[in-house]
């Protein structure tokens, strides 16, 4: 996969993406609770698309929600949606960017397999977590039926990794608190190790 691939076939689909989505909320809210998206926590939604989320991490009281996606086009819209001072949105390569303090609760939904180096996605989101806090990497979707949506799209996505196989991956800092992948949903968490009391 090539990053600029990405970024094309992301920014060609970005106007018709909201139209495309299906919304489960029973589902996004297992997401944020294995998350621990909770009242004034901070946020990083990695690949946040459209902005698909902003609403549900403002029901449940954030301080701040720091969206980043590598689409022009994409980080537009949610731009477009980023109405509330507390939501704040940025195009660029997560791996990349700088951020000026650390994170709660790290989001990454419907996103992972269009990374094309998932240990160092891992490595890096782990090292912007504050102590005890949690990287939750989820999909609305089963894995085979992952495995389907993403069979025609190679070039710009892989193989979406068995929860097992992600686990496995994890910096050793973080501690896996959920790993699920059932016949509606994916989700793993892992909490960052709290620093010990000095």
């Amino acid at each position: 996969m090539k990053k600029q691939e990405i970024i094309e076939f992301f920014d060609r689909h970005a106007q018709g993406w909201d139209a495309g989505m299906i919304r489960d909320d029973a589902k996004i809210g297992a997401i944020l609770d294995a998350a621990r998206v909770c009242p004034g926590c901070r946020v990083l939604d990695v690949a946040c698309g459209t902005g698909v989320l902003f609403p549900d991490y403002l029901e449940r009281g954030v301080a701040q929600v720091v969206a980043v996606d590598i689409s022009p086009e994409m980080t537009k819209i949610a731009a477009q949606k980023a109405e509330d001072p507390r939501i704040l949105v940025r195009c660029g390569d997560v791996e990349e960017l700088v951020f000026d303090a650390l994170f709660d609760s790290i989001v990454v939904y419907n996103a992972f397999p269009h990374f094309p180096e998932p240990g160092r996605l891992l490595a890096r989101l782990s090292s912007l977590l504050v102590p005890g806090g949690v990287l939750c990497v989820a999909h609305g979707m089963s894995l085979d039926a992952l495995h389907r949506h993403h069979a025609h799209a190679r070039s710009v996505s892989r193989t979406m990794l068995t929860p097992q196989a992600l686990c496995a991956l994890l910096p050793g800092e973080l501690a896996v608190t959920m790993a699920v992948a059932d016949d509606e949903k994916y989700i793993v968490a892992a909490m960052r190790a709290r620093q010990d009391c000095e």
